[in-house]
């Protein structure tokens, strides 16, 4: 039988998993173990081996045995050792196997450039500072931050939330109506769950919208969308409708004032709730701040946001801000642990807020982006001077108008450059009134945030060579 690495006891050096197999001596099967472990890739380049007594603990074997083993292969030019440093494995071995990978038969499985929305810039998410807000939070963090979690989140980040909210999104609150999330898709399942009946939604969405919800079981009816935002006269009795009024995804534009009125006139005439998705409040470049709708009436709607856009979608933190009567449904809902936002990176949020290295992130990223905005308007005005770009004043996206009947062509044509684009259709909501009904021809949303730096230009410039010849 195989001579198993395991041995509980021992507690020094680093673990490594080896079985002492075939014939000869355990010298042999441990040089035999070692070379195969080196040759296939386990152990890399530059790897430390255990200390003698550590490795010859945990294979039950002499240590001597180990250290003779180790001074042979190091004669072999397998590993080297130098006094103080330990054992690694030489950067000189011989060569692992490739492993073969399948041909890619079309440019579409692996663009070089990406344009698609909805991602910010991973390469510019503020490291430093969320280590000194992690430090900081870590360090003052009560004994209950690591026991179970409370639904409702923590309150330090609640409290937070609430002051942020207020004075940037003009949100009326305090932090015991915030119920933190894991994000928009949870905090809209949980509503789903709660709310139910009949939802309006907009006619061009967020694909996981009418998704999730269809899962829920929520039916809904299709509202069309101008250039003043979602039409709600076609609401009627609906249970509730979900919408995008700061920024309309992805056409671009905010709900028109009017709108924003006879919304609320019609959350109190029916009892109804407004759903109000604030994914990307944060970022306008050229108009005033569009505040949230929720600040118009607190007890008829909801507010949901999340820093996926702001920060980064690997923080799977998001919060809603709920009216009194549906605070103790959606806590149920959610569960008496909190099994989805982390408690800590809760903490590290609350604190790069109210250390206000979250306000000089969006500051910084609304400059970025901006500029990046406007690189584009700039080179499509020259290469591409007869597509329309709409949807600029704020976001993280912009929407690239086409002549009727090329959205599909012109999608294909820049998976040929290696550009990976969405076109428009691709957010209609399945079942809605269509693209000739509402007058919006066929387009292209770009997401100008998503490259890193370096990428852009040639993102752009491929862009620029799959649209229509003028």
């Amino acid at each position: 039988m195989a001579d198993s690495w395991v041995n509980p006891a021992e507690i020094l050096g680093a673990d490594l998993h080896l079985e002492l197999t075939g014939g000869g001596s355990r010298r042999a099967a441990l040089m035999r173990a070692l070379r195969d472990a080196i040759r296939t890739g386990r152990l890399a380049p530059g790897a430390r081996l255990p200390p003698y007594r550590s490795l010859a603990a945990d294979l039950g074997i002499a240590r001597n045995t180990v250290a003779d083993a180790y001074a042979e292969l190091v004669a072999e030019g397998w590993l080297t050792a130098r006094q103080g440093s330990g054992t690694h494995v030489t950067h000189r071995t011989e060569p692992t196997t490739p492993v073969r990978r399948p041909r890619t038969a079309t440019p579409e499985h692996r663009p070089v450039y990406d344009l698609v929305q909805g991602r910010p810039d991973p390469s510019v998410f503020p490291r430093a500072a969320w280590l000194a807000s992690a430090r900081r939070a870590l360090t003052a963090a009560p004994h209950d931050t690591f026991g179970p979690g409370d639904p409702h989140g923590r309150p330090e980040l609640r409290e937070a939330l609430a002051e942020y909210l207020g004075r940037v999104r003009g949100v009326r609150t305090d932090p015991s109506r915030i119920v933190v999330c894991s994000g928009a898709a949870h905090a809209l399942r949980l509503l789903a769950q709660v709310v139910g009946g009949r939802w309006g939604v907009e006619e061009y969405g967020l694909p996981f919208h009418h998704s999730l919800l269809t899962d829920s079981g929520v039916r809904t009816v299709s509202l069309p969308v101008d250039e003043h935002g979602a039409d709600i006269a076609l609401l009627g009795r609906a249970r509730a409708v979900l919408l995008t009024p700061a920024h309309q995804f992805p056409t671009g534009g905010p709900l028109h004032a009017e709108r924003r009125s006879a919304l609320v006139d019609w959350a109190r005439s029916t009892g109804g709730l407004v759903l109000e998705d604030d994914y990307d409040g944060e970022f306008r470049y050229d108009r005033r701040p569009v505040g949230a709708v929720q600040g118009l009436d607190p007890d008829r709607v909801v507010l949901m946001g999340s820093v996926s856009k702001s920060l980064s979608p690997t923080l799977r933190i998001g919060w809603m801000v709920l009216p009194p009567q549906l605070l103790d449904d959606v806590v149920a809902a959610k569960g008496e642990r909190e099994q989805f936002s982390s408690a800590t990176e809760q903490l590290t949020l609350a604190d790069f807020v109210r250390c206000g290295a979250y306000d000089r992130h969006v500051r910084r990223m609304r400059l970025r982006y901006r500029r990046r905005r406007d690189r584009l308007v700039a080179l499509l005005a020259k290469r591409a001077p007869q597509v329309r770009v709409t949807g600029i004043a704020a976001g993280l996206h912009a929407v690239l108008e086409l002549p009727p009947g090329t959205e599909r062509a012109v999608v294909k044509a820049a998976a040929w450059q290696g550009l990976a684009v969405e076109g428009l259709a691709d957010f209609r909501r399945p079942g809605g009134p269509g693209v000739e009904a509402d007058g919006f021809r066929d387009g292209l949303v770009v997401g100008y945030a998503t490259p890193p730096e370096h990428l852009y230009a040639g993102a752009l410039d491929a862009l620029c060579r799959a649209l229509p010849p003028t």
